[in-house]
């Protein structure tokens, strides 16, 4: 079973910057999506970015794109999830996700991931 594992994750002021990575277990880490996810508290799982299998292709959630940006290690099983002009709202829990699916649609659908990491909490101050 695959395992994945977060880290990076911290306190940081309104502005800063963080880069969370995922490393994955496992040899066939380049067939999967590799997505991110969030959960505040009091709310539910959103979707926050994905790269497809090979890099070619990411999905960002409104709220982030322009700021956060999804990229992936293939040689090193490591996904990463690149976070700039962190602002207070941005504070949540974040998951990293595989897919084995062959076509991801729709990106945002956290049933479309088999495989979930324990999460890295971020906290952002104002």
């Amino acid at each position: 079973q695959v395992q994945l594992v977060e880290s990076g994750g911290g306190l940081v002021h309104a502005g800063g910057s963080l880069r969370l990575s995922c490393a994955a277990s496992g040899h066939t880490f380049s067939r999967y999506a590799m997505g991110w996810f969030r959960q505040a508290q009091g709310k539910e799982r959103e979707f926050v970015a994905v790269i497809i299998r090979g890099g070619g292709i990411t999905h960002y959630a409104d709220s982030v794109k322009g700021r956060f940006t999804v990229s992936r290690d293939n040689a090193k099983n490591t996904a990463y999830l690149q976070m700039n002009s962190l602002k207070p709202e941005d504070t949540a829990v974040y998951y990293c996700a595989a897919s084995t699916i062959a076509t991801i649609n729709p990106p945002a659908a956290i049933y479309q991931y088999d495989y979930w990491g324990q999460g890295t909490q971020v906290t952002v101050s104002s």
